[in-house]
């Protein structure tokens, strides 16, 4: 019988009887003999299946005069109609029509048109028509809770659950599907896993995804691996939401190995599952293995998403090449596609080539957004480009009507800190519409420390520690300020409250891969098998960089240190050994890319440049800031970082 009731939806309409299509009201059964009815509803109902709109709103206004109505399937297909071009005004005189003249709609006709106001952000209205209701069932229920979820009012969301249940009504896959995002609360979402494990509903393919996602989203990659460890049968939906989970809770390592589990279990890899192994790619710099995943992309040729992820993979490892050379044959780009090539520019010191991709980006009619503006900051801010740096800032608001955030503050306070322009930078702290945080005052204290503005940076580095009291950064910066003005009881109190409030210095740590394997290197750490071969080499090259000049530069050293504990301090540093290695590891024509987890300090950034010289290789340095491409000697910031 399903078989053949599927086949019926897909004929046409056959030629309607009255008997099937008019639901008579007082006034019809007085007009039936004085009017053709039963060809105006054919007709009524040929032009909604045909979605001739006009002429079904037409036949529809005849027949209310007349009386009639059609049955609810024809009056649903009509709405789709609306729908589909967005008719506002004419699916309400549908809604107006349908409950006219004493018809009793049916609760399936109901449900259409909640799911219509919906469909056109109408809620209010489709709230309304939803409390009318004599009678709800789980369709109801359902189109209103993922409704409130999709505008983000997860209170009223979690409310109607709470009512459905009271109501007597069981919520089923689709609802929990819904629901589970409007969790705002790990209690909440236990008490929902409770209950779909309850109904029986926690082996739904769907439900188990979203499940896995809202775990995420709170950080319980934990409960996320667990939920999807529980289900005895797997497809890629499945797949997809566990692998992207790790990805986006920046675990790129355990998003790689679930990939792996993935293909070994036979499943291939489709555009999402693809987006999240290329984000941890990118997280991870495993630029070989990104180029990898790059060939299996080809197949989906123009898919802007995963485009927009390859982007902004090559940008992130340092490979501007390749970046450009997918920015180049991307048919489609949106904002997202020149926000992430505008920012790739500026991160990896091209500030002046990402300002003349923004003009393109005019040009070509896409509207910047809150992201591309602040790449674009953040390339005037690494040029010193004070004079375009504050045209694109006031440009925000008064052109593009975007409301300035902190972050394009704190980029135009590093810009007028670095240009020196103290005074224009704490002005422009004062101007704020909002209290300043750590992002607006970091900036400004470093900008003490190159300017050597000690009553400035001492006030900077309070209220940054007045806001985030662990930062470890802070205290070593404004302890070697007070160092570099011999203000040692200011040191030793630095020092002392590190020691009191338990703050240790981040070790800094580099990675560097090689045969698609990452090795880590840390200061004062032996664990690495090769460490005494690397070490030999590192003390050969720094011989032959002494004999063109180089001189360890020991003012980034803790300050109490003295003479050759500094250099050694130095010499050993973590991306000097991830340097080594690769100059040992990889062959002549290959770059060395390093990942680093802090800002690269002054003497190494020195020491790269005439390795890169000397032993005529290309090296990448990311730290967290920027991107250091060196090469004969020359960086891409301009020592300008």
């Amino acid at each position: 019988m399903k078989a053949i009731s599927k086949l019926k939806w897909m004929m046409p309409p056959s030629p309607p009887s009255l008997s099937r299509h008019c639901s008579h009201t007082p006034n019809a059964s007085r007009n039936a003999a004085n009017h053709p009815s039963p060809s105006l509803l054919d007709d009524f109902t040929r032009f909604c299946y045909q979605r001739d709109l006009p002429s079904a709103i037409r036949a529809m206004d005849a027949m209310q005069r007349l009386g009639l109505h059609a049955d609810a399937v024809t009056y649903s297909e009509l709405i789709k109609c609306c729908l589909s071009r967005r008719a506002i005004a004419e699916a309400k005189l549908v809604r107006n029509h349908i409950f006219s003249g004493g018809y009793d709609p049916k609760t399936f006709l109901v449900n259409t048109l909640i799911n219509m106001y919906v469909k056109f952000d109408h809620l209010e209205e489709a709230q309304a028509l939803f409390d009318q209701m004599p009678e709800r069932n789980v369709v109801s229920w359902t189109t209103m809770i993922s409704a409130y979820c999709n505008v983000k009012l997860n209170d009223k969301a979690m409310e109607l659950m709470v009512l459905m249940l009271r109501d007597g009504i069981r919520p089923n896959m689709f609802t929990y599907s819904s629901v589970l995002r409007a969790c705002d609360s790990l209690v909440n979402l236990g008490q929902l896993h409770c209950g779909i494990i309850k109904a029986g509903l926690d082996s739904d393919v769907f439900v188990r995804s979203a499940l896995i996602d809202i775990y995420s989203k709170w950080g319980e990659l934990r409960c996320a691996l667990s939920v999807f460890g529980e289900m005895v049968t797997r497809d890629s939906v499945v797949w997809n939401s566990i692998i992207g989970a790790f990805a986006q809770n920046n675990d790129g390592d355990g998003a790689l190995n679930l990939f792996k589990r993935m293909k070994r279990a036979g499943f291939q890899a489709d555009q999402p599952t693809l987006t999240s192994v290329l984000r941890a790619c990118t997280g991870l710099a495993l630029l070989e293995l990104g180029a990898q995943v790059h060939v299996h992309v080809l197949k989906y040729d123009q898919d802007l998403i995963l485009n927009n992820a390859l982007l902004d993979m090559y940008c992130k490892c340092g490979s501007l090449e390749d970046a450009k050379s997918v920015f180049d044959r991307m048919v489609e780009k949106d904002v997202i596609s020149w926000s992430t090539m505008i920012a790739g520019l500026a991160q990896n010191g091209y500030s002046r080539e990402a300002l003349k991709l923004f003009e393109l980006m005019k040009v070509s009619g896409t509207k910047p957004n809150y992201i591309t503006i602040l790449g674009v900051l953040f390339a005037c801010s690494h040029a010193g480009l004070v004079e375009d740096g504050w045209y694109h800032f006031r440009s925000m608001k008064n052109v593009y009507k975007i409301d300035p955030g902190r972050e394009h503050y704190g980029c135009m306070i590093d810009l007028l800190g670095r240009a020196g322009k103290l005074d224009e930078a704490i002005k422009l702290i004062e101007e704020m519409e909002y209290e300043p945080d750590a992002i607006i005052w970091r900036p400004l204290l470093d900008a003490c420390r190159v300017h050597r503005n000690m009553d400035v940076a001492e006030y900077a580095a309070k209220q940054v520690l007045n806001l985030d009291p662990e930062d470890a950064g802070t205290y070593i910066l404004l302890s070697n300020i007070y160092a570099n003005s011999q203000r040692w009881e200011d040191v030793a109190e630095v020092r002392k409250n590190m020691r009191e409030r338990g703050v240790r210095k981040e070790p800094g740590c580099s990675w560097i891969e090689v045969n698609k394997q990452i090795h880590a290197f840390i200061l004062g750490d032996s664990s690495h098998p090769q460490i005494v071969e690397i070490t030999r080499q590192l003390n050969l090259l720094i011989h032959k960089l002494r004999d063109v000049g180089y001189v360890p530069d020991t003012s980034f050293v803790l300050r109490d240190l003295e003479g050759e504990q500094k250099e050694d301090s130095i010499r050993y540093h973590s991306e000097k050994l991830a340097i080594a290695f690769g100059l040992m590891s990889l062959s002549r024509g290959k770059t060395i890319r390093i990942r680093k987890n802090l800002r690269i300090c002054g003497d190494c950034h020195i020491f790269a440049k005439l390795t890169a010289k000397v032993e005529h290789r290309t090296i990448v340095i990311r730290d967290p800031i920027r991107y250091h491409h060196f090469q004969d000697g020359i960086c891409s910031c301009g020592d300008y970082w």
